[in-house]
């Protein structure tokens, strides 16, 4: 319970929300930290601005080991997403992806990043995007979408919600600058997973003469390659608890009124009983009911005209064919 208004204010703000804020993500460095580690750092800073905080002092911590600590700068800087970067003899050029809910650890993700295929935001000569600008996330390989939980889709899950920017009901289309894309191939044959490549492209309109603009991408970097490390997945009860939302804030479901895989709105008509009877169609004279309730028959009628007033001498019989009229 809180002792005066000032405490009570503070716990005010950290109480959840039904709109929760955009996720701020806090950048740390252990006690030993490679040069290529900290540039890793900087980049991500720089694609996360102003969504990041980033501390240059050392920390001694051991993510797996205690991760105390970890939360406790989650909770002193309001920050549910964390990277941390190391370097050892053991694990060399090393990040830990941390995810925290209520102020405690959520899931970890550890990764390698291969030095030599690396290179920076620095090294890229292009153009960089703008500030603040949500990008576009693209995910390439059957890895990602595997039904069993493994590396992969905590890593695809891990960085959507690192690189996710704030929600908006509408987008601009020329906000549209940035596009992250991570690709996994097979995994290799002694049985290690596959590598996450994960590349940043520019995307630029240009003139077409027509009203669709002409699309071109330009890398801009950084380029990093991720080797898979050790992971740590979040409890079954803790995860339904960080996955449930508060009333109200799903609109509701309308009956009867749902969306295809494309996204198109289709609806559900339920009809009553139907009589046959009563169905309206074309109106066919044949067809008619007579009055003892059968349908009447076309009958071929022969009548015979007498002639004997036409000719005297002999009784001429002319038939006439009397053409059947449908009612």
């Amino acid at each position: 319970k809180p002792k005066n208004a000032r405490s009570k204010r503070a716990l005010a703000k950290k109480e959840p929300l039904a709109h929760e804020n955009t996720k701020t993500v806090l950048l740390l460095r252990g006690t030993t930290c490679s040069s290529l580690i900290q540039d890793v750092l900087s980049d991500i800073n720089a694609l996360k601005r102003p969504y990041s905080v980033r501390f240059t002092k050392k920390n001694d911590l051991h993510p797996f080991e205690d991760a105390s600590n970890l939360e406790f700068f989650s909770q002193k800087n309001d920050a549910s997403l964390l990277l941390f970067g190391s370097h050892s003899k053991k694990r060399p050029h090393c990040m830990t992806w941390v995810r925290c809910f209520g102020g405690q650890v959520l899931d970890m993700l550890e990764v390698q990043v291969v030095k030599d295929t690396a290179r920076t935001l620095a090294q890229f000569k292009s153009e960089k995007c703008k500030v603040g600008l949500n990008p576009l996330l693209s995910f390439s390989g059957t890895q990602f979408a595997s039904p069993v939980s493994n590396q992969h889709t905590l890593a695809k899950s891990m960085f959507t919600d690192f690189f996710r920017g704030g929600e908006s009901s509408t987008v601009d289309v020329e906000g549209l600058q940035l596009m992250i894309n991570f690709a996994a191939g097979e995994d290799a044959q002694d049985g290690s997973p596959a590598k996450i490549r994960m590349r940043c492209w520019r995307i630029i309109t240009k003139r077409s003469g027509q009203r669709v603009p002409r699309i071109e991408v330009e890398e801009m970097g950084p380029r990093i390659d991720f080797s898979m490390g050790r992971m740590k997945e979040a409890e079954t009860g803790v995860w339904t608890e960080a996955m449930k939302k508060p009333k109200g804030v799903e609109a509701r479901r309308k009956k009867n009124v749902g969306t295809d895989v494309v996204g198109d709105k289709i609806g559900r008509i339920h009809l009553g009983k139907q009589d046959l009877s009563e169905l309206q169609t074309r109106k066919v004279k044949g067809l008619k009911r007579s009055r003892d309730g059968g349908t009447e028959e076309v009958a071929d009628h022969t009548s015979i005209i007498s002639a004997g007033d036409a000719d005297s001498t002999s009784d001429v019989e002319v038939k006439r064919q009397k053409f059947a009229k449908f009612l």
